[in-house]
């Protein structure tokens, strides 16, 4: 007889406000696992495991049940790091059966620079190697890429008691940023990731810096993956900016042959295209910023919420770009009460910053 072996961990969270705590954690998860609320709890199910989390006196019990000892720590980290994010000012004390060791982080990956170019006059790809590429082929793309001091011995996080990352501070001080994994260059033991170079007054680009100073030999790290899984259907409708651009181009090149797929991307003018090469049968309309008249800023949200009322109920819409566009796309999905288990809708930036 089989049996699958579970590992399990509890924590007592005492938030300022418990409900509220519960319906933020609800909130953003749904993005990223299956959500089950009750009134007095909620089950989350994702591919590290599932935790259950429900209000006990003003209090949130939290049980966390996964199929290995790494996805465990791993789901004790993300959701301590929400807890404290959703807290934000307000006092929040953590606690949790096993206290966590501050060693190294179990899904971080060491890597070296190995080329930088540009793709397009504001698109810069860095090539990375890394001994083991495994984890970064198929399922999730997103990573955070830790980028230490430049002419210092990288230190790299750990973990505090209650769960958290153990970040370096002072001179040991990492650049951390999300990104997506464009590409896996299996034979290689590559990974691509591509910088969005723009320019924006007053505003720091402390990863587009990074992207157009990289020397071979650089070293860093990356952490995950985690988040933005590609998506499995047959009809595809991918929307998004600049900021979406490398996620939209991975999710392309991978998805089966003959799968449909509509693209509606967003970029500055006809220079910043990029060939799409992949198996689908795919139509893209690609939207020119600088070509929009007075009164035209709404395009893309506008083309995609057309695109969303002609769509099959079986397609699964794929959207990110800035987060007014992204609220509106997914009102509008709401109201046509489309499958929350065939979108993925996500925004990746604001109109007071753009990404860095």
């Amino acid at each position: 007889m089989n049996t699958t072996q579970e590992f399990k961990l509890s924590g007592i969270a005492i938030p300022r406000d418990a409900v509220q705590m519960l319906s933020e954690i609800c909130e953003h998860f749904v993005e990223h696992a299956d959500v089950r609320r009750t009134q007095n709890g909620a089950l989350l199910t994702s591919k590290l495991g599932s935790a259950d989390i429900r209000i006990d006196d003003q209090r949130l019990s939290i049980e966390l049940t996964c199929p290995s000892q790494q996805a465990l720590q791993m789901s004790r980290t993300s959701i301590a790091e929400h807890l404290f994010y959703f807290a934000g000012d307000d006092a929040l004390e953590l606690s949790w059966s096993q206290s966590a060791a501050l060693a190294q982080l179990p899904n971080i990956h060491e890597a070296t620079v190995v080329s930088a170019e540009n793709v397009t006059p504001h698109m810069r790809r860095v090539k990375f190697s890394c001994a083991d590429v495994r984890p970064f082929i198929g399922g999730e793309m997103h990573v955070r890429l830790l980028v230490p001091p430049r002419g210092r011995r990288p230190v790299w996080p750990g973990l505090r008691e209650d769960g958290r990352v153990a970040w370096p501070e002072g001179e040991d001080a990492l650049l951390v940023r999300v990104y997506t994994i464009r590409a896996v260059d299996i034979e290689r033991g590559e990974l691509w990731i591509d910088f969005l170079q723009h320019s924006s007054a007053g505003v720091e680009t402390p990863g587009a810096d990074f992207a157009r100073d990289a020397l071979p030999g650089d070293r860093v790290a990356l952490l995950g993956p985690g988040g933005g899984a590609l998506p499995e259907a047959g009809n595809l409708l991918l929307a998004g900016d600049e900021s979406a651009l490398p996620a939209i181009a991975r999710i392309v090149a991978e998805v089966p042959a003959g799968t449909r797929i509509r693209a509606i991307i967003e970029v500055a003018d006809k220079s910043e295209e990029q060939p799409l090469p992949s198996g689908a049968a795919l139509d893209v309309r690609w939207l020119h910023r600088r070509s929009y008249g007075a009164g035209e800023g709404n395009t893309l949200r506008e083309e995609v919420e057309t695109a969303i009322g002609s769509m099959t109920d079986d397609t699964f819409v794929w959207a990110a770009c800035e987060k007014e566009d992204i609220r509106s796309i997914k009102a509008r999905l709401k109201a046509i009460k489309h499958d929350r288990k065939r979108m993925y809708v996500a925004w990746y930036w604001e109109k007071k910053q753009r990404p860095a």
